[in-house]
């Protein structure tokens, strides 16, 4: 497990210094702050993963339709997260996603809701809503091989 963790610590070091975020750091090879980090892939078996969710709270992986404006799109997917460290979170889509289509991995809060452990967000809702890091909204856009 440590190695695996330590493995992840390096790998999302290096994509913090490759993009320039901020909502990523470490302290004695810990992970405090959070993130949504995935890749381009294939999604023809019908799901999507992130490779790495990084949550302060319990939430969801919610796959959004964007495009070059990187404006969130109609939900397509998504998935419960857990509060900390969340490797490998796959969502099964509600619709046919295509080849260079592109999928926003976002991250959304658990509260709001009528009852817990269910998705009752729509579109523009604050229910299950996005969760913003200084005002930003914590998420990874991916094209779809």
């Amino acid at each position: 497990m440590k190695k695996l963790v330590s493995k992840w610590s390096k790998r999302l070091a290096v994509i913090a210094l490759m993009t320039g975020s901020s909502s990523l750091a470490f302290a004695g090879g810990h992970m405090m702050d959070v993130g949504v980090y995935g890749h381009d892939q294939d999604v023809s078996s019908g799901t999507v993963s992130a490779d790495m969710i990084q949550a302060a709270e319990n939430g969801w992986l919610v796959v959004h339709r964007t495009d070059k404006k990187m404006k969130p799109g109609p939900v397509v997917g998504y998935a419960p997260v857990k509060m900390g460290s969340n490797y490998d979170v796959s969502a099964i889509l509600t619709e046919t996603v295509k080849s260079g289509e592109m999928l926003m991995l976002m991250l959304h809060s658990e509260k709001g809701g009528m009852k817990t452990g269910v998705f009752e967000y729509t579109l523009g809702a604050k229910t299950d809503g996005p969760i913003k890091v200084h005002g930003k909204l914590v998420m990874s856009v991916i094209t779809v091989k």
